[in-house]
């Protein structure tokens, strides 16, 4: 089928919209986890809340990937969301710590699942030499999720009880679920799904075709499992009301430059922009490690979301780029695993060092800068990679 040289058309709007109600559904509640956590009394395992989550999705990935390429994106992408819709409901309702715990851990199957399926449609129906910009605007959508998410969300928590806040989130969800089934499935060969598909061989796991670029994202994730972790935290530290108003600084700050990075990497190569993403990683880091005031603070979050917004489409594209179409789900799996890990990584040693003492900030977000500036001088030494316009 010869592809149109325009990316856009409906479905690719579709999946974007959906891409928008789906990570605004889980990011909605990151902001007030903490306390809600707090109050039942395990402020301990505050470094479970984001580490949970992103085992449980990390450990789905090999089976989303698998299932993406054998029943199709779209089931794959439902699925995530069901589990959204139905465990959001739940919160309000196991609310003890154990039970808190187990729901976060089901929780993280959702990103396990949405996410890969809705990156291999994309890779799908537009062309090699647009891969990057349209990764970029899609990523766009799911960063404005986020970064309205959290806004709502503290918004919520301020002017009525957390159970609305949950309830809200659910129903979020649903309607991601609602535009999905308006799709058009991409793979032409479907498989009946059986359980046997759930059964994995050693070389369905990890595609070593894309290991490297994965690796980069795995440390520049680190931080962003710092950053979830402890924001909300350092923002009540400085007097911050709302305490989801740092992620949406840092997700509106990565809407723009999600599009300039991807059509740069489509143009320039995606190794020349990871390196740019990981050098701003740091320096956003060693920001966050002197911040005194809710400015410096929000100064840190422009710039981490400046490296977001130019690490996340780029190393979507170079994965995609590295892989074959017949795998594309499997290398896709591969690089949302390495995200996961990053992310979870972070989360519980930065839990680990913070302690709930705020003297240990500063060593947190340093910590974080010096992963941050492993990945810059790792691909320092990476070669570039081969333009999109050069591939045969």
């Amino acid at each position: 089928m010869r592809l149109k040289p325009s990316f856009f058309s409906l479905d690719f709007g579709l999946l974007c919209l959906s891409n928008f109600l789906f990570f605004s559904s889980f990011n909605m509640i990151i902001p007030e986890l903490p306390s809600f956590l707090s109050s039942m009394g395990g402020q301990d395992y505050k470094g479970l809340i984001i580490s949970l989550f992103t085992l449980s999705a990390g450990l789905s990935r090999p089976f989303s990937g698998k299932l993406a390429d054998k029943i199709g994106r779209i089931p794959v992408m439902m699925i995530g969301a069901i589990v959204c819709f139905i465990v959001s409901l739940l919160y309000p309702i196991l609310s003890f710590v154990g039970g808190f715990l187990f729901l976060r851990f089901i929780h993280g199957f959702s990103t396990g699942f949405t996410p890969t399926g809705s990156s291999a449609y994309v890779a799908d129906i537009v062309p090699f030499t647009k891969r990057g910009e349209a990764m970029g605007l899609q990523s766009l959508l799911g960063s404005l999720g986020m970064a309205a998410g959290p806004a709502i969300g503290g918004w919520i928590a301020t002017q009525y009880p957390i159970e609305i806040l949950f309830y809200t989130s659910s129903f979020t969800a649903i309607f991601s679920i609602l535009i999905l089934v308006k799709l058009k499935e991409t793979i032409q060969e479907k498989e009946r799904f059986s359980l046997k598909l759930l059964r994995l061989k050693r070389d369905e796991i990890l595609e070593k075709r894309v290991l490297w670029p994965s690796l980069f994202l795995f440390l520049c994730a680190f931080s962003f499992g710092v950053v979830l972790t402890i924001i909300p935290d350092l923002s009540e530290f400085l007097g911050l009301k709302n305490k989801g108003l740092f992620f949406a600084v840092f997700t509106l700050s990565s809407l723009g430059i999600r599009l300039l990075a991807g059509r740069t990497s489509d143009r320039f190569g995606r190794v020349v922009i990871m390196r740019v993403a990981s050098l701003t990683l740091a320096m956003a880091m060693i920001i966050l490690a002197f911040t005194s005031s809710s400015e410096l603070l929000l100064l840190g979050g422009v710039m981490f979301g400046s490296a977001v917004g130019m690490y996340s489409p780029t190393t979507s594209a170079w994965v995609v780029d590295r892989s074959l179409n017949h795998a594309r789900g499997k290398a896709l799996a591969t690089m949302y695993i390495f995200l996961e890990a990053g992310i979870g990584v972070g989360a519980l040693a930065s839990g680990w060092i913070y302690g709930n003492q705020a003297a240990n900030f500063r060593l947190v977000f340093i910590s974080a800068a010096i992963v941050a500036l492993i990945a810059f001088l790792g691909l320092i030494f990476t070669k570039r990679d081969q333009l999109p316009h050069h591939h045969p």
